[in-house]
């Protein structure tokens, strides 16, 4: 497990089990208490570690809570199923899966709803989440040029558009399927969600000069 705190502090080298330990901590605090109601000291306690220790670690709550519902989206790995649409359907499957799981229900929402009125919260958000899962949506479109499914894009800056948007797409849809509208992403519902953002992928690249 990386740690996603900042670089640069001195003193005894860090425990990778505590770190872990004061993670799967807070995961369970929010489950059980809410975002209101935890508190440092209760995760410490929890985790079987000095406050001191956690206060070295990180922050505040903010950060921590972050970090702990990040390394659950860490989990997230792209299937090689022989194709874009296999290996799209494959990932957003265990998208949903995590999402499924109270921990990152709880904590994904009150971080979220946090973020409303805090900047640094919401920019922890971006770089802890949702840049670091982008690598998701570079390593499929990758594999799919590769495969000749879709066109190579020279443009860096039209690139990147293009992986904002898809990474947009399908986030935004298994978080309001998931969590908003409180229905199930199965299989059934995975294909056709796949098929729509190919269709929408497939007429982009004919827009393409």
């Amino acid at each position: 497990m990386q740690s996603r705190t900042p670089a640069g502090r001195t003193g005894r080298p860090r425990s990778a089990a505590a770190d872990a330990a004061i993670l799967e901590a807070t995961r369970q605090a929010l489950v059980e208490l809410g975002w209101s109601k935890l508190t440092l000291g209760d995760v410490a306690t929890r985790a079987g570690v000095a406050k001191t220790t956690l206060y070295r670690r990180w922050a505040g709550k903010n950060e921590l809570v972050v970090d702990a519902v990040a390394e659950l989206f860490d989990e997230l790995e792209l299937p090689d199923r022989g194709s874009l649409a296999n290996d799209i359907e494959g990932v957003v499957l265990q998208f949903a899966a995590i999402l499924d799981r109270p921990e990152a229900r709880s904590g994904l929402m009150a971080a979220v709803a946090e973020s409303t009125r805090d900047d640094a919260l919401r920019e922890r958000i971006r770089a802890s989440i949702v840049d670091r899962q982008k690598r998701l949506v570079l390593e499929g479109r990758a594999r799919a040029q590769c495969r000749g499914e879709l066109p190579s894009e020279p443009d860096p800056e039209e690139a990147a558009r293009t992986v904002d948007l898809i990474f947009d797409m399908v986030a935004g849809a298994v978080v309001h399927r998931t969590l908003m509208s409180g229905k199930p992403a199965d299989e059934e519902w995975v294909r056709d969600f796949t098929r729509v953002l190919l269709l929408g992928l497939a007429a982009q690249s004919t827009e393409t000069p």
